[in-house]
């Protein structure tokens, strides 16, 4: 293997209240159908720990590691309570960390037959980017990881140079996606099972790869073949293994010179989109996929009935005529995030059914208070 390239989804969702207006109806808010005490308590919870990670990572680039943070629209605004965190990002991004583009809500917009939300939350998240760090996105990664090819188009004029995407079988017929890919624009698979290694086994005791240290990690890279490993790790898994100790700090701060060892670089993803022959890979251009497989975003009726009625309630709002159309839209763009769709699904964290009634709830509720504009 010749490189490896990390990057980090940087992102809590704001949860859904559960709602039932069992004292009559109000008007439509945020905090009537969004939880902002608990999404307030579990940005409260990673903060110190983030600070632990974001300072290990920038002791591992000056060592000369390579990081793209994938930072929601969604964080970045959470990070009005402790702005100390957003100072560490934008350390990072000084430091030479790069930040990647995505729908700004993680939403699941690119899914919808017209492409424009899309387009104008991913120009959204760019000027976000732009403003918070000074940089200018040149990878996009959609949400859960999302493969939809319509959306290469508008990525491609957008001017991207590189996208990233799940390593699913369905694309690579079982093959380990350890290439830079040809498409619109260059893509990355991710590879599921060393991402995972991090993300969800660092600290199992019982897993049989466990301590994993650097230089362990670094020489099953280097006895793989192909040109490169694209990693992709959520970072609230960094903040449970440190609630196991100290183990995943020492394995950031050390895995730069860990990989230069056994010859293997670390490059951005536009880097590796440059560096490396793309190999054609037909499924690309017919197949989607996302984040342990579509099914898990749109596997049952519910979640097919729920995208149908958002985009209903998007038509609706472009149309209104009274009111507050603002409050209403940022309303339906909480409303998209992959979060909701996946805990309506059939593994939907033991409560998909119950998940459904309660969105379901909210969304007749926004039906009822558009209808009620309109008269």
């Amino acid at each position: 293997m010749k490189a490896v390239c990390v990057c980090f989804e940087v992102h809590l969702p704001l949860p859904t209240r559960w709602y039932w207006p069992r004292e009559g109806y109000t008007t439509p808010a945020m905090d009537n159908y969004f939880d902002i005490e608990r999404s307030f308590n579990n940005y409260s919870r990673l903060q110190r720990d983030i600070e632990v990670i974001n300072d290990a990572l920038i002791d591992s680039i000056e060592r000369g590691g390579k990081y793209t943070f994938d930072i929601s629209g969604i964080f970045m605004e959470q990070c009005k309570w402790a702005p100390e965190i957003m100072e560490s990002f934008r350390l990072l991004g000084k430091k030479g960390a790069h930040f990647a583009a995505s729908p700004y809500y993680h939403s699941i917009c690119s899914l919808f037959p017209d492409i424009h939300e899309f387009r104008e939350q991913v120009q959204m998240h760019v000027n976000a980017i732009e403003s918070e760090f000074g940089i200018t996105p040149s990878t996009f990664i959609n949400s859960e990881l999302l493969l939809e090819q319509r959306s290469m188009e508008i990525i491609k004029e957008m001017g991207f140079e590189c996208f990233i995407s799940e390593g699913s079988h369905n694309l690579s017929n079982g093959i380990g996606p350890v290439h830079v890919y040809h498409n619109d624009i260059p893509t990355l698979l991710r590879h599921i099972n060393l991402s995972e290694d991090i993300e969800k086994y660092f600290s199992d005791k019982k897993w049989s790869g466990y301590p994993l240290i650097a230089d362990k990690f670094a020489t099953w890279i280097a006895n793989m073949q192909g040109d490169i490993v694209t990693l992709y790790i959520k970072y609230d898994s960094l903040h449970n293994h440190l609630q196991n100790g100290e183990k995943i700090v020492s394995f950031l701060k050390e895995l730069p010179a860990s990989l230069e060892a056994h010859g293997i670089e670390m490059l951005h993803p536009e880097e590796a989109a440059e560096k490396f022959k793309a190999e054609k890979l037909p499924s690309l251009q017919s197949k989607k996929t996302a984040r342990y497989g579509m099914h898990n975003l749109m596997g049952n009726h519910a979640q097919h009935l729920y995208l149908h009625e958002i985009q209903n309630i998007g038509k609706k709002i472009e149309k209104m005529k009274h009111g507050d159309p603002g409050k209403m839209k940022a309303i339906f763009r909480y409303l998209q995030q992959s979060e909701i769709l996946l805990e309506m699904g059939n593994d939907g964290y033991g409560h998909g059914y119950e998940k459904a009634v309660n969105n379901f709830s909210i969304i007749s509720d926004i039906k009822r208070a558009l209808l009620e504009e309109d008269r």
